[in-house]
């Protein structure tokens, strides 16, 4: 069998990356420790596709979260929209990134709370529940491509 590669690899709170520019003559991961890492490899066109552009910008934030403390939920929401608004710079017409920032800004702004930690594990958790949306969609399409493949339609 050959070897399974994965555009995007999440291990909270490490963020890999299959860089697309090595393709099809390596298979190179890349570490993305940040919003300005997930910057410049949405920018640069190390990911590539509408769904992986959005959950490496999600990520990659989450990424650089997971080491950060926030007093308040002021100041985590504070930082939380500008490095969206910062990652939404990275491919301005991508429509999944602006859905994605907009799903993001959402969920922290609605979460009740003052302890700064919260908001930043509900946006983690968000980020993390696009990441499983996206496999899960991924997975139902390779199903049913199978399906129609192995059928006589």
């Amino acid at each position: 069998m050959a070897a399974r590669l994965q555009a995007i690899k999440w291990e909270r709170p490490r963020l890999t990356i299959l860089n697309q520019l090595a393709l099809p003559h390596s298979s190179e991961y890349i570490e993305i420790p940040d919003a300005r890492a997930g910057h410049y490899a949405i920018s640069s066109m190390q990911t590539r596709g509408a769904p992986a552009i959005a959950i490496v910008a999600a990520l990659s934030l989450a990424a650089e979260l997971s080491s950060m403390h926030f007093d308040t939920s002021a100041s985590a929401r504070a930082h939380i929209h500008t490095q969206l608004d910062y990652l939404g710079t990275s491919r301005p017409t991508a429509v999944n990134l602006f859905d994605a920032i907009s799903k993001l800004k959402h969920a922290i702004d609605t979460t009740i709370t003052k302890n700064g930690q919260v908001v930043r594990d509900t946006y983690v958790q968000m980020a993390e529940r696009m990441l499983d949306a996206d496999v899960k969609d991924n997975m139902a399409i390779g199903e049913h491509g199978a399906q129609l493949i192995g059928s006589d339609k």
